[in-house]
């Protein structure tokens, strides 16, 4: 007899910044004529979810319901993010498209095992998309049993405040994982992971 709920019984609402981790794996065997830099050979190339949607990704494989609110970019990294979570029955992106931004990558060079390189591709979202998803985010709070806001700190999260209020009065649990040292910005959640 189990003390604790089943898992697969949880309904999970994540919200926050997704972004695309791509690693391109390879060898080095020179330096560059051009500049003093290894010259990486790829040889294979791994995407992955990052983020809140690596956030969300888990909680789907541990077996609960959850329920990934976001923000892409209408390009390829973001079809990438949304063909890859789309691999999870239990898993319902709700990501919304933003012509004025492009989806966050976090690009990895890798040769023998360590890192070479880390490119950053990223623009915060538009208040007008913000606004769109922090209507999603009502209309799934009634149906969800905890909240998790994953803030990576890339602009996604800008209406956090109201949003925690609003999970508060729901009587929503609220598990933050913060960015950066400001934790009053996280007041009122019930829960701050280190």
């Amino acid at each position: 007899m189990s003390v604790l709920p089943s898992f697969a019984d949880a309904r999970v609402l994540i919200v926050g910044d997704v972004m695309l981790d791509r690693y391109w794996f390879g060898d080095v065997n020179r330096i560059s004529p051009e500049a003093p830099v290894p010259v990486l050979k790829v040889e294979r190339v791994e995407e992955r979810p990052g983020g809140a949607a690596n956030v969300a990704r888990n909680i789907a494989a541990l077996g609960a319901e959850a329920t990934l609110l976001s923000v892409v970019g209408h390009d390829e990294a973001g079809a990438c993010l949304e063909r890859l979570l789309a691999e999870h029955s239990n898993l319902n992106a709700l990501l919304h498209r933003d012509k004025s931004v492009s989806t966050i990558i976090k690009l990895r060079a890798i040769a023998r095992h360590q890192q070479l390189l880390r490119i950053d591709f990223e623009t915060p979202p538009s208040h007008e998309v913000l606004h769109a998803a922090l209507a999603d985010y009502r209309a799934q709070l009634p149906l969800a049993d905890v909240v998790i806001l994953s803030d990576y700190g890339k602009g996604g999260l800008a209406h956090i405040a109201e949003m925690m209020q609003l999970a508060r009065a729901a009587g929503k649990p609220v598990l933050v994982d913060p960015k950066g040292d400001d934790y009053a910005r996280y007041r009122g959640a019930t829960l701050l992971t280190p």
